[in-house]
């Protein structure tokens, strides 16, 4: 039996806990994206908005002359009238007009349902583990592994789709946004998929059991399942 099996797989769940909270921390944040229009005129006010999986906030900022590079609205971390609402096809009685004009709701409503699977994968994965601490069934660690793993892929699909949505409220001609840049909740995002994905194949590969190291020896010797 390896002893330093047990201490592999608490050093493993502590990091992919760490992961699962970055998976969270994205999913319920509005910090994904920040859209900046075109300042058409100085010592005046501009709205820029950031945005998450479920609501869209926009700031009313002053906005003083800058340098001949910088033509956008911002930066949003500037003081302002901030408000947020939730996007109208999760809440039909809610208005959010900038960003169903602007974008595709497909696109909102797939990155959403995509990190919904995420964060399931992610729970069901979490509570094998404490399972196969609890009762020593070492066997629940393997579909743990997967779930966690399944968590990564889906959070990291929900992140392209919002990339490719982004991209396209930039593209298009019937938009007011001129620049954008990707925030912090993003950032976690693509965080919990390094960790999850990582270190849920790091865990399978420590849930298997041991491989034969002798010519001599054969799969049956290997440590049996509790």
């Amino acid at each position: 039996m390896d002893d330093s099996k047990p201490l592999k797989v608490r050093l493993t769940f502590t990091v992919l806990l760490v992961g699962v909270s970055l998976l969270f921390a994205a999913v319920v944040t509005d910090h994904w994206a920040v859209l900046s229009p075109k300042v058409e005129e100085y010592n005046g006010t501009c709205e820029a908005a950031h945005f998450g999986l479920w609501r869209l906030c926009t700031k009313r900022i002053y906005m003083q002359e800058q340098g001949p590079k910088e033509k956008g609205c911002g930066p949003i971390s500037l003081p302002g009238e901030h408000s947020c609402s939730y996007f109208k096809h999760f809440t039909p009685g809610q208005s959010s007009e900038i960003f169903e004009v602007t974008t595709q709701k497909e696109y909102s409503i797939s990155a959403a349902a995509i990190a919904i699977f995420s964060v399931g994968f992610a729970i069901i994965g979490t509570i094998c583990v404490l399972l196969s601490f609890r009762k020593k069934r070492d066997y629940l660690l393997k579909p743990a592994s997967m779930f966690y793993t399944f968590a990564g892929l889906c959070i990291i699909i929900s992140v392209e789709v919002m990339r490719q949505s982004v991209k396209r409220m930039i593209d298009s001609k019937d938009t007011a946004w001129i620049e954008y840049s990707y925030s912090w909740s993003f950032a976690c995002a693509c965080a919990a998929f390094v960790l999850l994905f990582i270190f849920g194949i790091a865990l399978l590969l420590i849930a298997l059991p041991r491989f034969p190291q002798n010519p001599w020896e054969t799969c049956m010797d290997a440590e049996p399942e509790h």
